[in-house]
């Protein structure tokens, strides 16, 4: 079963893998050092890359939160650019950040399991 994979799902891996590096090694924002990009969309048309990211032992609401939304928010020319400057694509995606609840979710489900079998025990 030989599958292909579809050319936005290949350039979104490759935004993603691009995202982590430019983050990691030419980011000097401190309120993006614990960022960590889980998932990368990008439209049919390649216009719009929707990317996806948490942080490291915070939650949405906490401030560090709030404050690496701001940083994101404010360097997504950088982000752009840097995308292109990385990859040759026709034309560079539009960035668009938000924040991934997946594993908050998950912990909050996990809790309300772990609680609802206690309870049946007593």
């Amino acid at each position: 079963m030989n599958e292909e994979v579809s050319r936005p799902a290949r350039v979104a891996l490759e935004i993603r893998k691009t995202l982590m590096e430019v983050l990691h090694r030419d980011t000097k924002d401190p309120r993006l050092e614990k960022v960590n990009i889980t998932e990368c969309k990008v439209s049919k048309d390649l216009s719009i890359a929707t990317v996806y990211f948490t942080i490291i032992g915070v939650n949405e609401k906490d401030q560090p939160a709030q404050d690496a939304i701001k940083a994101l928010e404010k360097a997504k020319g950088f982000f752009r650019s840097e995308i292109g400057k990385r990859m040759n694509l026709r034309i560079t995606p539009e960035v668009r950040f938000f924040y991934d609840t997946v594993a908050e979710n998950a912990s909050h489900i996990e809790e309300l399991i772990f609680k609802a079998l206690h309870q049946n025990k007593k």
